[in-house]
């Protein structure tokens, strides 16, 4: 199950609650996790963001993405999905997300989708502290981002 709630107070550059929804299903049926995990995908304003990153970061500025995994659900193997169980929150400031889009060169829906794929796949352990570590989580955000795209926009 997957619930999306967009608590930011403001529009998402035309963006649908479900179609975050529909990205992240995208991400978790690429990954083989179970159809019966659970995601929250919180969309909250730079206040509330900075909040969290100040309490589980020691940063008190507004972040564009955070993650909080529960039960380090990793992907499935062998053509099997991994095990049910309660995968974490993601939640987005949608209006960092529109700073970084402006800043790129493209939509803040774009954005958006983009930081709700990198969330999740800190969920599921990926991570981007090392150069290889890096180069391995930025290439499959890349790849299930625009297999989205192709498939649903």
């Amino acid at each position: 199950m997957i619930d999306v709630a967009n608590e930011s107070g403001i529009e998402l550059d035309g963006l649908t609650e479900h179609e975050i929804s529909t990205c992240a299903r995208h991400v978790l049926d690429t990954m083989r996790i179970h159809p019966q995990a659970e995601l929250s995908v919180l969309l909250v304003d730079p206040a509330t963001i900075a909040s969290l990153h100040a309490k589980w970061m020691n940063d008190p500025a507004p972040t564009d993405v955070m993650s909080f995994p529960m039960d380090e659900l990793r992907p499935g193997t062998d053509g099997r999905p991994s095990e049910p169980g309660l995968l974490g929150d993601v939640v987005v400031c949608p209006q960092v997300a529109a700073t970084q889009a402006a800043a790129a060169g493209h939509a803040t829906a774009e954005e958006i989708l983009l930081l709700t794929t990198h969330g999740i796949l800190h969920l599921l352990g990926y991570d981007h502290a090392e150069p290889e570590e890096e180069k391995a989580m930025f290439a499959l955000q890349r790849k299930l981002l625009l297999t989205f795209i192709a498939e649903h926009r």
